[in-house]
């Protein structure tokens, strides 16, 4: 079984980045996808990024496109660069690992405890 813990939330400001990590416990497999999802106050758990592990290709949801950026880092390591941070991505933010190409929670088996990212306006 493999952990993943996520590090590097944080309160910012508007306009500003916050680079998240999740790690896992041990080497990634090449047939995971890593995945982030968050969660606002009030707010169902919703999608924001996926990388499949193998290959490197990248999906986002259309909120965050062209802002926020998931790469691996290392063999065990994923990262989700957010860039021009506004309100509304407050949020708790979970990494995943699962091995479905998938936007669906319920696909992915392994969560972190979770990150909480403030921006303020």
């Amino acid at each position: 079984q493999v952990e993943v813990v996520e590090s590097g939330g944080g309160l910012v400001q508007a306009g500003a980045s916050l680079r998240l990590s999740c790690a896992a416990s041990s080497r990634i497999l090449s047939s995971s996808v890593m995945a982030w999802f968050r969660m606002a106050p009030g707010k169902e758990r919703e999608f924001v990024a996926r990388l499949r592990w193998s290959t490197g290709a990248t999906y986002y949801a259309d909120s965050v496109k062209g802002r926020f950026t998931i790469s691996k880092e290392d063999y065990k390591t994923a990262s989700l660069q957010m860039n021009d941070l506004k309100p509304d991505d407050t949020a708790i933010y979970y990494c995943a690992r699962g091995s479905t190409w998938s936007s669906t929670s319920s696909d992915y088996r392994f969560w972190g405890q979770g990150t909480q990212v403030t921006v303020s306006s």
